[in-house]
């Protein structure tokens, strides 16, 4: 944790340079109370508007609010909304750098707002004219600026800047000069972004530019078949990294000079108001951390962070490296507390089945495993370790004294089912203790419905609860056995 608020504090150091297109969002807030007579439409009363930066405006009004120092290569008309995105660019502390064709009228977006609820959007845009003539002044232009600058973000909306010219262009130049380029693309056809160091579309955009779908992030086969489709997209335009963003589910990175290529973040939770500019958000603080030179994992929980924030926002919103750096304490001390408290991770299944459904709603990977776990051992150990690194929580399921005395004798257990729940709810890669009576988990199993089921030692047609995970989708993995470790010989050689 302490390394991602360093990084926070450092942003103030790191200069960006954003490219990308410029639009004015006008949020009108006001009311309905009466159907119009004229129509069976709603009438809405106007009560307040704002103004507010949006498209690559809100990538630049994100880095400022994190304290970056950001300069800016866009479009707008020589108009007088225009004129109002320049003036604002400006007045938040970045170095606007616009081309003003005759003719092109800055793109506006207007939202209806009543009661919190959008009602409306009405958009003003029209086709972007060729800019062939002015390509070698913007060359030269961007040239000075990629000099100026620690990394280079391209905020692509699709509305006629980043081009199958321009984009090959900003990107060959940051190449040259040696700065790392991040793209938040748009379209089908990712061709334009060759070379780029990291390609960042959500899992929609994902899904289309390499003409394939994906079964649910939940879903067993969900990383390989995004892992496989990700290499090669990543080999075929010769890009480093690819981030897909996965919404409720967090966000994942493939990247062939990691081993494993693949790595997934999941999502902080919060109470969603509003989505609006939420990638935007998430590409600012990418982009500003890895202008530090923060590691891409690093770079990747911190976004995710402002993300979480961001959208507990109405409108097109911003977060501060402070609010940040207070979430993410606020994490720290949530866990911490759990690690202190063993007694707070033992509970009943039916607490345990609330716990999970808010879990799954942050997008966590549900694991369990079950056994006695007598006289815990390194055998133990190992399956816990091996457990946890499949997913997001784990749950253990531990037998209670009577059932185990069922299945293993009247001497057993050795230690009863207070010290073994202690024991194993103190170990730090476990997160949930469940007891129960029954001589199987199947009732565990069923009403937990975990996302991944490990145990050792056990094959598929002697695992009926392995049968049903994989009946739903989740995934069932035999842990290898540490031999030489059980707790019969314990109590042999204690004997």
């Amino acid at each position: 944790m302490a390394s991602l608020i360093e990084i926070l504090r450092s942003l103030a150091n790191v200069r960006v340079l954003v490219v990308g297109d410029l639009m004015l969002d006008r949020f009108t807030y006001g009311k309905v109370e009466r159907i119009s007579p004229e129509a069976p439409v709603p009438v809405f009363q106007i009560c307040e508007q704002k103004e507010m930066l949006g498209g690559a405006g809100n990538v630049v009004a994100n880095l400022r609010a994190l304290g970056c120092s950001v300069s800016v290569v866009g479009l707008a008309g020589r108009d007088a909304d225009g004129d109002r995105v320049e003036k604002m660019l400006k007045e938040c502390g970045a170095r606007p750098m616009l081309f003003r064709p005759a003719g092109f009228p800055t793109i506006v977006k207007m939202r209806l707002i009543a009661s919190g609820s959008h009602l409306s959007r009405v958009d003003r845009e029209e086709p972007l004219p060729l800019l062939e003539g002015e390509l070698p002044r913007i060359t030269n232009i961007v040239r000075r600026m990629v000099q100026q600058a620690d990394i280079v973000l391209l905020s692509d909306y699709g509305k006629g800047l980043l081009t199958e010219q321009t984009a090959p262009m900003l990107i060959s130049i940051c190449r040259e000069l040696s700065k790392k380029v991040i793209v938040d693309p748009k379209g089908q056809d990712y061709g334009k972004y060759s070379g780029a160091t990291l390609v960042k579309p959500n899992l929609k955009e994902f899904c289309q530019a390499v003409a394939a779908t994906l079964p649910p992030p939940r879903a067993r086969d969900f990383e390989p078949r995004l892992t496989e489709l990700a290499l090669a997209l990543i080999h075929r335009l010769n890009i480093d990294n690819l981030i897909v963003t996965l919404g409720e589910h967090g966000m994942a990175l493939i990247s062939p000079q990691a081993d494993p290529p693949f790595l997934r973040i999941p999502t902080q939770a919060k109470e969603v108001y509003d989505v609006s500019g939420a990638g935007d958000t998430s590409l600012a603080m990418l982009g500003a951390a890895l202008g530090c030179g923060a590691p891409i994992e690093e770079a990747m929980r911190l976004a995710n962070a402002a993300s979480g924030l961001v959208v507990a926002k109405l409108g097109t919103a911003t977060v501060t490296s402070d609010e940040i750096a207070h979430s993410l304490l606020q994490e720290e001390t949530h866990d911490s507390t759990k690690f202190l408290s063993p007694e707070r991770k033992i509970m009943t299944i039916d607490q345990a089945e609330k716990a999970i459904h808010n879990l799954r709603k942050e997008g966590k990977r549900i694991g369990l495993t079950n056994g006695a776990f007598d006289c815990c051992h390194l055998g133990h150990l190992r399956s816990f370790m091996a457990a946890r690194q499949l997913c997001d929580v784990l749950v253990v399921a531990l037998n209670s004294d009577a059932c185990v005395r069922r299945l293993k004798g009247e001497n057993r257990p050795v230690q009863d089912e207070t010290t073994r729940s202690l024991l194993v709810a103190s170990l730090e890669y476990v997160d949930y203790v469940i007891l129960f009576d029954d001589d199987t988990a199947m009732d565990v199993v069923q009403r937990l419905r975990p996302d991944v089921l490990a145990k050792e030692g056990y094959t598929i047609d002697r695992w009926p609860e392995a049968r049903f995970v994989q009946s739903y989708g989740g995934q069932v993995v035999t842990l290898p056995r540490v031999e030489g470790y059980s707790t019969s010989d314990l109590v042999h050689k204690m004997k």
